[in-house]
């Protein structure tokens, strides 16, 4: 690599691929091998450290996350390995000396908060280090010219990449990662992570997907479906209950499309994963199109029956318009999403269905709309999202005639309006309801639960209820909560079986991994500008 601080390396892959463990190897290494910090760090003086602040591992690190739960577990990994390997992690931007820059590409306005905190970092000197969709998607926009990046396959090298940005160097990682020529899942799910709550464990068992809807930008970013191997993802269940989490979010870019690229499917994964759930734990299911859940509907409506399984499903229609859907390549008609929802109500009693809407797609015609705000009339969904189209930069969408902004701002707001017209939780005002307690709300005056169907109740701020399972009476109900008063008679229940590790703390490190082993030939070539193995 050359010295200059300009210099710009598309990819350090080639410089050490023939030096990384396979698969293999690093199977049979798990069982010796355990990530500790460096110990370079541990022998210096605090006047030594003062003297060399260019020392890679002794900055401390400010990361941000935009979007969804897959990028929120890619942030957790990559704070992970970056304080394994010594690095400070600070919730204080100011005091930072790197800025970590994790990315969305769905809306343009998380794409402009994005380019907004580069350009102030920039402002205040301080170091940056990009990832997530939109510099995968996108390598090559202005805004992102000389800083480094992290693919959304490469955040097992987040070190490297942020030792080198430490250093004035510009290293950007997007490669593909292949194992005989089948595109790998992503990064290795056994790396050290740092969980935001260390009640919540987010376990992706796929990146990509099978569609290709011409509005979505990520797809550029994430590629084809590639799903996890069973195993790995019950190993990863297994070690995050034995770190005290007590509930289990499963996310992607499509969890229904699990399985179909190595020979399995959704169902068979959920039933393995519940027989590691303990008493009093949950598991709460992603996002899923219509299209690959409606050949599981049956053994979906069992699973959502379980007890340790939350009664939820995202289930995004995007439209109430087969017009619209087909423009979209959205792949299914609007009678193919009733016919999930309905089957759903019917078997599973109770369960909560989350649905997004984009309001002005291109083409988009006032009875299209009609039909759209008819069907949240109908089913009136206790959890909706809706989105104003934005034009993503690359997409057959953003080619298309567009609606005119301000009907499209009008749309968004009738349905808005409709959506907040009824209140889905007022009948069950009365109800004696088990709960789970993981959060601090937002304005930090109540603990947050949730129920079965995983609605959200706010319970008393008292430190014995935080990751147990309570029995609540419900008193008052909002658009998007209800309140429970514990019943004072019924004992919190503790559903998990380890004490939870605590905030920032490092999850893996006690678990056997391969990260030190598979990483150390990479390290030392980018410190030391030199092979060594």
């Amino acid at each position: 690599m050359p010295s200059s601080c300009d210099s710009l390396m598309e990819d350090i892959e080639d410089m050490v691929s023939s030096s990384d463990p396979t698969p293999h190897e690093r199977q049979s290494a798990r069982k010796s091998i355990i990530p500790r910090a460096r110990k370079k760090k541990e022998l210096m003086s605090d006047e030594e450290l003062q003297a060399d602040s260019l020392i890679p591992g002794t900055q401390k690190i400010w990361m941000k996350t935009w979007g969804c739960s897959h990028n929120n577990s890619d942030g957790e990994y990559m704070a992970g390995q970056l304080a394994a390997s010594g690095y400070k992690m600070t919730d204080d931007p100011t005091e930072a000396d790197v800025w970590l820059l994790n990315s969305c590409t769905v809306k343009n306005p998380a794409e402009d908060h994005f380019r907004n905190s580069i350009k102030k970092a920039q402002e205040q000197q301080k170091k940056v280090v990009v990832a997530g969709c939109v510099p995968q998607a996108q390598p090559r926009m202005d805004y992102l010219k000389g800083l480094s990046i992290i693919g959304v396959q490469q955040i097992d090298r987040v070190v490297e990449v942020v030792d080198e940005a430490v250093k004035g160097h510009s290293v950007r990682l997007l490669g593909q990662k292949k194992d005989g020529g089948r595109r790998l899942g992503g990064a290795r799910l056994d790396l050290p992570k740092i969980r935001k709550n260390p009640l919540i464990e987010i376990i992706s068992i796929n990146t990509g997907c099978l569609n290709a809807c011409t509005y979505c930008k990520t797809k550029h970013a994430r590629g084809d479906l590639a799903s996890y191997p069973i195993e790995e993802l019950v190993e990863r269940a297994r070690q995050s209950f034995q770190e005290g989490v007590c509930e289990i979010w499963l996310t992607s870019e499509d969890t229904g499309a699990y399985g179909r690229d190595i020979g399995t499917d959704l169902p068979t994964l959920l039933w393995r994963l519940v027989e590691e759930i303990p008493e009093g734990a949950m598991l709460r299911l992603g996002m899923t199109n219509p299209p690959y859940i409606l050949e599981h509907l049956e053994e979906m409506a069992k699973i959502l029956n379980h007890p340790r399984v939350y009664a939820f499903l995202h289930v995004p229609v995007q439209s109430a318009s087969d017009s619209v859907l087909m423009d979209m390549k959205r792949e299914y008609c609007i009678d193919d999403f009733k016919r999930v929802v309905d089957f759903l109500k019917e078997r599973v009693p109770g369960v909560t269905i989350a649905t997004d809407i984009i309001c002005g797609f291109p083409g988009e015609t006032e009875e299209d709309f009609e039909a759209t705000i008819d069907l949240v009339k109908a089913y009136r969904f206790p959890s909706l999202f809706i989105n104003q189209f934005y034009p993503r930069p690359g997409t057959p969408a953003a080619r298309l005639e567009q609606v005119p902004a301000h009907v499209k701002k009008q749309r968004t707001k009738e349905l808005s309006q409709v959506f907040h017209s009824y209140n889905p939780y007022d009948h069950k005002v009365g109800e004696r309801q088990h709960v789970l307690v993981t959060e601090e709300s937002f304005d930090s005056q109540y603990y947050v639960a949730h129920n079965k169907y995983y609605e959200q109740v706010l319970v008393p701020k008292r430190v014995e209820f935080k990751g147990k399972m309570i029995v609540v009476d419900v008193y008052e109900a909002g658009k998007h909560f209800m309140k429970g008063k514990p019943v004072e008679e019924s004992k919190p229940f503790t559903p998990s079986i380890a004490m939870p590790l605590q905030k920032g703390e490092v999850s893996g490190l006690l678990q056997v991994s391969t990260y030190m082993s598979a990483h150390c030939t990479v390290r030392i070539c980018t410190r030391h500008r030199m092979l060594t193995q």
